[in-house]
């Protein structure tokens, strides 16, 4: 028996081994910081008034398989802004599409239950708007992904293709929310353990909890390099850059090797149960419930050695945060998670952070957890979860309603909405 698990073990840490491989692509050298700024200095967002972006735009109709249909690669102001001055517009083009056809028969490797990727435009973009805000490396839209310039050297040059591998999951998406994220940032964190504590709010408590109990020290340690405020590349890929103690990530490898069930567990709930996991992300204001949620149901939560009763009324205090509707109804952005724990140690008195979370586990194995196992998010049709949904229709039909929004988008936003939509009762359905 020992022989056999011994023998599954190695080879789950092979397959994984494997997939991590292929998610790098072989052997890669990261450029410096200063190397990474030389490089993308030329092609930093311009500056452009809402009224003033580009009319002109170089499109290019390009088929990335013979299944599917053509995508359109388009540079708008290619000719306005000055792109033509260095580059051939439709080496750009072909370059961009090799690099989606490798990302996207990735993506379908590593995840084949995914039928279809709807990726029908991809635009570069070289200006900062509300599609593309200037922080954001790159933004999914509606069957769209639009990028930056100096974004697609990053990538490149820093981040082995995980933006845009990140951004082509989006794609597969069926509704709005944190936990798009949340599934995004899991496939990010495979390629490379950097990712997870670039993106450690998704992550941390159950690693802390169940896999790296002084994971706080690795966070300190890594975030404590010094940033070169002068250089036009963002701070996390600096610290992205940055030299780091290789035990310490092989640490976080293994430990994410460990949670890769827990990991398609996300993805399978995500799709699944889509609008509820993403309301209830919303209303507890926690980017990594889903992921604790899993981790409650499928690991050992160690033992907190309090009384039945107190354990009782920290659950009574859980309930009663996680239960309020502040942050859907009145656009709070408050963690529920730790303003228990707030009251937890007022109220009970109980100091240590680490039992905090024992207890929060604990709480949501009896909340979500079926008798037989399953996890059961099924919000059923309340008014709130409904408001809630429609909400999230009037935000898409805003953006829909952006000047600078194509016509590909504004067809794939539509359809969006009514699949929504069709998702809620029928008198509801009258007033979307």
């Amino acid at each position: 028996m020992l022989r056999r698990l011994l023998i599954a073990y190695f080879s789950f840490i092979f397959l994984f081994g494997s997939v991590s491989r292929l998610l790098a692509q072989g052997s890669f050298s990261s450029p410096s910081a200063a190397e990474l700024h030389r490089l993308i200095q030329p092609h930093l967002p311009h500056s452009l008034a809402d009224n003033n972006t580009p009319v002109d735009r170089l499109d290019v109709s390009i088929s990335l398989n013979q299944k599917d249909d053509p995508v359109i690669f388009s540079i708008p102001g290619f000719h306005s802004l000055g792109c033509i001055k260095c580059h051939k517009g439709k080496s750009l083009h072909f370059k961009a599409a090799n690099k989606m056809r490798r990302v996207l028969a990735k993506l379908k490797v590593i995840k084949p239950e995914l039928k279809k990727i709807p990726l029908r435009q991809y635009i570069i973009q070289s200006w900062a708007d509300s599609l593309l805000a200037p922080h954001q490396l790159a933004h999914t839209t509606f069957d769209t992904i639009r990028i930056s310039p100096a974004a697609i050297l990053i990538d490149e040059k820093a981040y082995q293709g995980a933006t845009h591998l990140h951004e082509s999951l989006h794609l597969t998406q069926d509704f709005v929310g944190l936990a798009n994220e949340l599934e995004a940032y899991s496939l990010n964190i495979i390629s490379d353990p950097r990712f997870l504590l670039l993106n450690f709010p998704y992550f941390e408590d159950v690693i802390k909890t169940f896999f790296i109990t002084n994971f706080s020290n690795t966070l300190k340690a890594f975030y404590s390099h010094p940033i070169q405020e002068k250089l036009n590349v963002p701070q996390e890929t600096q610290w992205f850059l940055a030299p780091f103690n290789e035990d310490q990530l092989e640490q976080l490898r293994l430990a994410i090797a460990e949670m890769s069930p827990l990991l398609d567990e996300i993805s399978r709930l995500n799709q699944k149960y889509p609008r509820e996991i993403a309301y209830l992300s919303e209303q507890t204001g926690n980017p990594a419930l889903l992921l604790e949620i899993i981790a409650a149901n499928r690991l050992i939560i160690p033992d907190s050695g309090l009384a039945e009763e107190t354990q009782r009324k920290a659950f009574d205090l859980f309930d009663i945060q996680m239960n309020k509707k502040d942050n859907t109804r009145l656009g709070y952005k408050i963690n529920r998670k730790k303003e228990a724990f707030l009251f937890i140690q007022s109220q009970l008195e109980i100091k240590q952070p680490a039992t905090h979370l024992i207890l929060y586990f604990k709480y949501l194995k009896q909340r979500f957890v079926q008798q037989e196992g399953e996890i059961d998010l099924n919000m059923g049709q309340d008014q709130d979860f409904n408001s809630y949904t429609l909400a999230k229709i009037e935000d898409i039909q805003k953006m829909s309603s952006y000047k600078n929004l194509s016509q590909i988008e504004r067809d794939a936003a539509k359809r969006l909405i009514e699949e929504i939509t069709f998702t809620l009762k029928p008198d509801i359905n009258k007033n979307p």
